[in-house]
């Protein structure tokens, strides 16, 4: 996994994000950063893991009119590329495993501390607002990340 380190306000050209499994925060990540940047940055989403779907991103994802289609969880040895400029991890073991991979290549790692929403628990309304959490909580750092550099006058 190599690439280039990013200069300050540089939108990389290829993203990847990385959780424990593939199944819930990775993949919101990677449908609101496709949303979200311009189609020429590549985004992808990979987990330490496998995983399976989870059938609670779907109904979140599709409120925001976003699918993850047929895509299943994939781990990383299951990316056809594996150049990015940026790793974003969300797990802790993601990020342990990202810095592990990526100690002699140069390759911007960040993480971005996200709970894990299948851990709550209660009717299906607490469980989808866990999620919902989640979602929003990507969304804002997603634009926050990645919101275009403001020219001085």
């Amino acid at each position: 996994m190599a690439g280039l380190a990013l200069t300050p306000g540089a939108l990389p050209r290829s993203i990847l994000f990385l959780c424990g499994m593939n199944a819930v925060r990775s993949p919101m990540a990677e449908l609101l950063a496709r949303r979200a940047l311009p189609a020429t940055i590549f985004v992808a989403s990979a987990g330490v893991r496998a995983g399976e779907r989870d059938p609670f991103v779907d109904a979140v994802m599709a409120e925001e009119g976003l699918s993850l289609g047929e895509r299943h969880p994939r781990t990383m040895d299951d990316l056809e590329d594996d150049y990015f400029d940026l790793i974003v991890t969300l797990a802790p073991e993601a990020h342990h495993a990202a810095l592990e991979l990526t100690r002699s290549l140069a390759v911007e790692v960040e993480y971005w501390p996200t709970p894990d929403p299948t851990n709550a628990g209660g009717t299906r309304e607490h469980i989808m607002a866990a999620y919902r959490d989640v979602r929003e909580r990507l969304k804002a750092r997603i634009s926050r990340r990645f919101a275009a550099p403001v020219a001085a006058d």
